[in-house]
């Protein structure tokens, strides 16, 4: 998104376009300060960049809670302080406000909007039974050797297995993956390589969809990408979404069902099975160690539960 003079974004989309009209409407009509109406499309620009890169359709009229609730989200994964999380959630639910006002939205999305709470920042993870249960599920329907199956069942297996962003995951080719030292070359955050290893259960999906899922469904347009759509082409991070959720829709918790999910799911597990700590951090590819810390909050809230449910004298 460029800028005019002003403040006011270039539009390049219809939700970059209604970001730019009601960066005008802030500017003209409310009087506000250039450097309110910069804080704003900052603010804008990073919710537009995340919704292009979900692969979500950039249409202001389809902005939902669930879509909002996962953005927040991936702000405070990536390290953001509370007060801005305040501050980005309070522009959302400015800019959401104006869109149902200008009948440009049938409903204000971000009304209930609220950013995590610094003594609750904590991220959704799932018990170890839930994501056996789960792969399990995901393992019986690829038994028919459906290809879709089987590309379902890689996807989930490597999500959790190598704790892949979904933008990792989707990136990924052929030639990335090394079954037989059993580790995937990813390309993350800041254009960085890391190497993260994949264990057994991973490597046999894997290897059944590269065997007999991916064939069925490559295409000329396929190139070397590893994980395609029905059509063929590479499988965009939108449908990885829309598989996440579905799997998640009837599991308790709090906190976005996304693909991050089975992220912060690996994470715990692997500091709960007594992972070092930059070990983690290297798998996750997080720059900074304070980010990866917050999954030993986590696993200590998750002992505690433990500790209550079952100690006689908790």
């Amino acid at each position: 998104m460029r800028a005019h003079a002003g403040g006011v974004l270039e539009p390049t989309t219809p939700l970059r376009d209604a970001i730019a009209q009601y960066l005008r409407a802030v500017e003209l009509e409310r009087g506000a300060s250039a450097h309110t109406v910069r804080a704003y499309a900052g603010d804008l620009e990073t919710f537009a960049a995340f919704v292009e890169q979900r692969g979500a359709e950039p249409d202001p009229a389809l902005i939902d809670l669930e879509l909002l609730r996962e953005w927040v989200w991936s702000q405070s994964d990536s390290g953001l302080a509370a007060s801005s999380l305040a501050r980005r959630a309070s522009t959302m639910r400015g800019f959401t406000a104006w869109l149902a006002r200008t009948g440009r939205a049938p409903a204000d999305a971000a009304a209930r909007l609220r950013a995590p709470r610094p003594d609750r920042h904590l991220p959704r993870v799932l018990s170890r039974p839930q994501v056996d249960a789960l792969l399990d599920g995901l393992a019986a329907r690829a038994a028919s050797r459906d290809p879709q199956a089987l590309r379902d069942l890689a996807i989930v297996e490597v999500l959790y297995a190598s704790a892949l962003r979904v933008s990792e995951l989707v990136g990924l080719d052929l030639g990335d993956v090394d079954a037989a030292r059993r580790v995937v070359r990813v390309l993350g955050k800041g254009a960085k390589e890391r190497v993260v290893p994949f264990g057994v259960p991973a490597a046999r999906a894997l290897s059944n969809y590269v065997d007999y899922g991916r064939p069925l469904l490559a295409t000329d347009r396929s190139g070397a990408a590893l994980f395609l759509g029905a059509r063929g082409a590479r499988e965009s991070t939108r449908a990885v979404y829309a598989l996440v959720a579905s799997l998640l829709s009837d599991q308790p918790g709090s906190g976005p069902a996304g693909p991050h999910t089975f992220r912060h799911t690996a994470a715990t597990h692997l500091l709960d099975g007594g992972a070092d700590l930059r070990a983690v951090q290297e798998i996750l590819g997080h720059a900074s160690l304070g980010t990866t810390q917050i999954y030993t909050h986590v696993s200590a809230e998750r002992l505690a539960s433990v500790y209550r449910t079952a100690h006689p004298r908790a």
